[in-house]
């Protein structure tokens, strides 16, 4: 079997690499450029070291449209976006698989920690065997044509195993950092970033429940639900953010326990081991979902209606974030459906 494997040069992809070829399957890697931080060098060393071919697919283009636009446009509206979980499937697997297709392989490899399952025709992403590796959440944008293409080769392994392999194998790679958060911003200012391509934001208020102004904030792109510290306001007690109204310029502080909530409304569906639910008709289920990417699945409560779902939680969760995902697995931690959090109740 002909299976290309996205590549970057680090230690999960390589190993996963090496893996595929000791299994006896043609592996030729793949390196998505994606913005000018994208490290080639990595990903020639790795190849070469491996004895395999490295195709380079430039994505630059695509991944300003589909992934920078839509994180500055998601700040701007007082949301916190989720870059990777856009990227995955619209730019970095969906341009593999692009790819893949095109030139006679039969699949697509990459070295998430997270597997593919199939069930009744449906196919899904499930939770890697690494618990504090897994990856499945960044995954539950991903298409059935793109989860049908796809194999994780380190689905069933640990990080830590993986780099003790990859050490003795004499990898390069093995002893490689991890990754950044937000690959295009080396620098984690993404405040710079955002303001340096579309204008600063300007300052505006504070507010409480009433209405009252509180003080002044600097740009709603400074803050996120949930925050409590570096607010600049001084009120004898602790004070969060509870909701970022970009309508209105205004962000809404509450105190200690105002930072919770019961319920929340998440939209932009996408099913994955779960039948989608016809147009005009109501489901109602509970699931084990989970709003963070660290975060355990705790049992919620869903009322789904068209592409939109309303969500109750067994107890309030702290900092319901808009612009994140919410994701929802069966029993057996395989993705069910996700989703992207529109409000917090």
């Amino acid at each position: 079997m002909k299976i290309l494997l996205g590549m970057s040069g680090g230690l999960d992809s390589t190993y996963a690499a090496e893996l595929l070829k000791s299994r006896g399957y043609a592996v030729e890697g793949a390196a998505v450029i994606m913005h000018e931080y994208t490290d080639l060098k990595a990903a020639k060393l790795s190849a070469r070291e491996l004895g395999i071919p490295l195709h380079v697919i430039d994505a630059r283009d695509l991944f300003r449209r589909e992934i920078e636009e839509y994180f500055i446009h998601e700040y701007r509206c007082g949301r916190t976006p989720n870059p990777c979980v856009v990227c995955n499937p619209r730019v970095k697997i969906g341009e593999l698989c692009r790819f893949a297709a095109s030139n006679g392989f039969e699949r697509v490899a990459t070295g998430h920690y997270a597997r593919t399952v199939e069930r009744n025709g449906l196919y899904g992403i499930a939770m890697g065997g690494d618990s504090r590796k897994d990856q499945s959440y960044m995954l539950w944008g991903l298409s059935p044509e793109q989860i049908k293409m796809l194999c994780f080769p380190l689905g069933e392994l640990t990080k830590d195993e993986v780099r003790a392999r990859a050490a003795q194998l004499g990898l390069s790679s093995a002893g490689s950092k991890e990754s950044q958060d937000v690959c295009f911003i080396p620098d984690g200012d993404y405040v710079v970033f955002v303001e340096s391509r579309s204008g600063k934001m300007p300052d505006g208020s504070f507010v409480d429940d009433s209405g009252k102004e509180l003080g002044r904030h600097r740009g709603i792109i400074n803050y996120t639900v949930g925050q409590r510290r570096g607010l600049g306001v001084a009120m004898g007690q602790r004070m969060f953010v509870s909701e970022i109204r970009a309508e209105k310029n205004e962000i809404l502080l509450r105190p200690d326990g105002g930072k919770y909530c019961s319920s929340m409304v998440i939209d932009g569906l996408n099913y994955q081991l779960m039948p989608p639910v016809p147009q005009g008709e109501v489901l109602e289920c509970t699931l084990m979902g989970k709003i963070r990417y660290a975060a355990k699945p705790e049992p919620m409560k869903l009322r789904i209606e068209g592409a939109s779902a309303t969500v109750t939680f067994s107890e309030p969760i702290r900092a319901v974030t808009p612009g994140q995902s919410a994701v929802f697995y069966t029993e057996d931690n395989a993705i069910a459906l996700g989703g992207f959090i529109s409000h917090g109740e």
